[in-house]
């Protein structure tokens, strides 16, 4: 298995973070609780939860439920009382900037991505766009890199390599150096296979090889 670089290896929080987005995605409940206890200490409660609300997007809500049962017990906070971003009447703005941010990760594939998704279905698209990049992966509570470390980490443990490809772009796309995303998935030994593991850090040299042209940091459009 390759090692992170030293030039870019992500922070303890966002490893954390990384480990307990692939946790919930593809591990047991009691691997699931395991991590996150492990990861109490380092990590911010609101990261936290905005890790496991954006997980219903690539897990599903019976696993993202079951994360948040976990965690309510081992930090013994309580959810918000309420939560405007989760408002219906945000939907107009749900659109507008769930199209920023998608361009954002998708970068020059972001009209091609539109075309081939409304080709599988029109509605998938509308969902993707409003639900998945406005509702959810543009609400505040955590940066856009971060949460594409993390759904890089919630595609391998899952091994959806079709989306793990295109969100190795999408976490260069928004910021993140060759090195961090190569300790994210670094960080994964044990929640996916190491078999698996080397596969996507080839993937990840076959990504950089053929962005125009390759860099260690990508510029956030």
């Amino acid at each position: 298995m390759n090692d992170a670089t030293t030039l870019g290896r992500i922070d303890e929080e966002t490893r954390s973070l990384v480990q307990i987005a692939a946790a919930i995605a593809g591990a047991d409940e009691i691997t699931t609780r395991d991590v996150m206890e492990r990861a109490s200490p380092s990590v911010d409660n609101s990261k936290v939860e905005e890790v496991i609300l954006q997980s219903y997007l690539f897990a599903g809500f019976p696993r993202t439920l079951n994360a948040a049962r976990i965690w309510r017990s081992i930090s013994s906070t309580p959810a918000p009382r309420d939560d405007s971003e989760a408002k219906h009447t945000n939907s107009a703005q749900w659109e507008e900037r769930g199209q920023e941010t998608c361009r954002t990760v998708y970068g020059e594939s972001y009209e091609m991505l539109r075309q081939n998704i409304r080709a599988l279905h029109p509605a998938l698209d509308t969902w993707m766009i409003t639900d998945g990049y406005g509702k959810v992966l543009s609400r505040p509570g955590l940066d856009l890199k971060t949460r594409e470390l993390c759904i890089v980490a919630a595609c391998a443990a899952t091994a959806q390599q079709r989306q793990l490809h295109s969100h190795l772009h999408g976490a260069l796309n928004a910021g993140a150096s060759v090195g961090e995303v190569e300790s994210a998935l670094a960080s994964l030994s044990g929640l996916a296979s190491d078999a698996d593991l080397e596969k996507y850090f080839s993937l990840l040299a076959h990504v950089t090889s053929r962005r125009h042209p390759p860099r260690e940091n990508a510029d956030v459009r």
